[in-house]
């Protein structure tokens, strides 16, 4: 009898073992995306998108400015910039030449890297605080001392086996887009750090078309994946705001969430099966079942374990056949709470689309700001008589109305019903059509708007996003509060301007909804002006709570939101927590204390009692 974990492929698996990798362009070190792609303020106050890559590049945003400023009450000039150091202080590598030798015996000689820029790049994801620390200095003091590129589950596991003799950590590296701090490393941490970049593990294993699944490696990023599975006439249907850079082992281990949940699904609904390497070897199974009962099942440790507990190899994931008809619509209503009513009875009536999001009133004027001054007389012409009807006639106000982006897919008649009964709902709720061609812009507007906040912090402000999950009866007071909350304390501090809050709903469930917060302030002349924002941001992340709120959607934990675990789960949850990470890795060979892990140390004998602290408040958390 084979004692083998990998069975023979059924007849209609087809063996590919494709790399997902395309030539489409070299991503930036020091900022959000592409090299080529970011938004410029001219001297004329217009603000252009650069490159090609999107439905905004080369338009030219004469509004964006003016608009900005009229909402937080700020002066921009195109010439009054923070630009950033040449280049800034990075930590030695701790790395031994005998440590280095090692290495390169696992993963060949290419593929060892010590050079400063890489080690940097593999020691931050994309929080407010590291984007400014690598730009302008004052706070990466630790960075991983090496960078490996395994390409095969044994060099992994030889990795593992190395870490555990020599006592080193390991941190898993993906596309780098976290904003939950959960690469930075412990300034404490004096054990060599090695990053394994999982980029070339990044091969389309097998794909079976009769039952509809694929196997894939972790490294594979996810507009790659999206490219080779629409080859062969499938999707995963998994997509992440992030998905042009993050990949599929950081999606599980951050237990993620896409544009498209509400028809494919979370990442947990997607995948079926994980390989795991971990200290005690590959947690897997010989094949993916539609579902079993087996009792508890080691895999799952991998969603949302970010790094703490293995490393995530491949995953056997669910496929869909392309959908034959894809549909965009929007549709504006007067106020949030209305556009809440008409989203929570489209879940009521299971109408709800593929994709079905709501921005409040100051992402909708946003969105308008981003748009391109009309080309011709005549389209100048139609926007104003659009906009008097709008305001004047139909009696919206503009400092109220709303925005919900609508993206059907599947067979023609399932699309049809499914967008009449939108349309009648929106009726219903006083809503108003707005076209196929602003809901397309809107989804699109997602992947471009990514590089605002780098364009911004040139221009002396500082922003950041954040999410929760909460029920549908307190989804609008939750808004409500969080806005007042950030608004009361940017006042206490004395900053200038105003703050710029705003929200969208972005996923729908029966019981809820997932909320996105954009936050912003202007902080020229601020002293500590990025700590003062991270109390802002922190200050939010109460209100949230005490709101009824989750500690986050899909975003996940690591080191930013650590300290509210003893608010939001029972001390007998944490202290399990922390007996779990001790017990599978009790060198704590694997992420860098993400979800408050503590240093490793010695275990509590099985006799003895774990005596947490007294539960703090939610106001006590720092």
């Amino acid at each position: 009898m084979s004692t083998s974990y990998e069975s023979p492929p059924p007849t209609s698996r087809q063996i590919l073992n494709e790399p997902l990798i395309a030539d489409d362009g070299t991503e930036s070190l020091t900022v959000w995306g592409f090299d080529d792609s970011r938004f410029e303020l001219l001297p004329d106050r217009s603000v252009v998108m650069q490159g090609g890559r999107y439905a905004l590049s080369q338009q030219k945003m004469t509004s964006l400015v003016p608009w900005i400023e009229g909402l937080m009450d700020i002066e921009l000039r195109a010439d009054d910039r923070r630009e950033s150091l040449p280049s800034v202080p990075v930590p030695a590598s701790r790395a031994t030449s005998g440590q280095l030798a090692a290495l390169r015996q696992v993963v060949g000689s290419s593929w060892v890297v010590t050079d400063d820029r890489t080690r940097q790049r593999h020691g931050h994801g994309h929080t407010q605080d590291e984007m400014a620390a690598i730009k302008y200095g004052g706070g990466m003091d630790r960075v991983p001392d090496v960078v490996v590129c395994p390409d095969a589950e044994d060099q992994i596991l030889a990795l593992i086996e190395l870490a555990r003799e020599q006592c080193w950590v390991l941190v898993p590296y993906g596309g780098g887009t976290n904003v939950s701090e959960a690469l930075r490393c412990p300034p404490e941490e004096t054990r060599c750090i090695v990053s394994v970049d999982m980029r070339r593990m990044n091969r389309l294993i097998w794909l079976d078309p009769v039952n509809r699944m694929a196997c894939i490696e972790a490294g594979a990023v996810g507009r790659h994946i999206v490219r080779h599975l629409a080859k062969h006439g499938f999707t995963m249907g998994h997509e992440p705001d992030s998905i042009e850079f993050s990949t599929l082992g950081g999606w599980i281990a951050t237990h993620a969430s896409g544009m498209k949940k509400n028809r494919y699904g979370n990442i947990e609904d997607v995948v079926l099966d994980v390989h795991l390497a971990t200290r005690h070897g590959l947690v897997s199974r010989r094949h993916a079942s539609p579902r079993e009962s087996c009792g508890m099942d080691p895999r799952l440790l991998a969603f949302g374990s970010e790094g703490n507990v293995g490393i995530v190899t491949r995953a056997v994931v669910r496929l869909h056949p392309l959908p034959p008809v894809q549909r965009y619509d929007s549709y504006v209503f007067k106020d949030f709470e209305s556009g809440v009513a008409f989203m929570r009875a489209a879940s009521d009536r299971g109408s709800v689309p593929a994709s079905l999001r709501l921005v409040d009133n100051a992402q909708f004027q946003f969105g308008q700001a981003l748009k391109g001054a009309p080309a011709s007389g005549l389209a100048r012409l139609k926007s104003r008589l659009e906009k008097w009807f709008v305001l004047s006639v139909l009696g919206y106000d503009a400092d109220r109305m709303v925005a919900c982006t609508v993206v059907h897919e599947g067979e023609a008649g399932e699309v049809s019903g499914q967008a009449h009964a939108l349309r009648q709902l929106a009726r219903r709720h006083g809503g108003m059509r707005g076209g196929a061609e602003n809901g397309q812009r809107g989804y699109q507007l997602t992947f471009a708007i990514a590089y605002i906040r780098d364009f911004i912090m040139r221009h002396h402000m500082i922003a950041e996003s954040f999410e929760t999950s909460v029920a549908w009866s307190q989804a609008p007071q939750l808004c409500e509060q969080v806005k007042a909350r950030v608004r009361r304390a940017h006042a206490a501090r004395g900053l200038p301007g105003l703050p710029f809050v705003s929200c969208r709903v972005t996923q729908v469930y029966p019981t809820g909804v997932c909320i996105y917060f954009y936050l912003a302030i202007y902080a020229k002349g601020v002293e500590d002006a990025h700590a003062l924002y991270a109390e802002l941001e922190h200050e939010a992340r109460e209100e949230i709570l005490a709101c009824g709120g989750s500690l986050s959607h899909h975003h996940g934990i690591g080191k930013l939101r650590a300290g509210f675990l003893g608010v939001t789960l029972s001390r007998a949850e944490v202290a399990l927590r922390q007996q779990l990470f001790d017990s599978l890795d009790p060198q704590a060979i694997f992420g860098l204390r993400n979800q408050g892990r503590r240093a490793p140390g010695p275990l509590p004998s099985p006799s003895s009692t774990v005596q947490p602290a007294a539960e703090p408040s939610i106001a006590h958390v720092r």
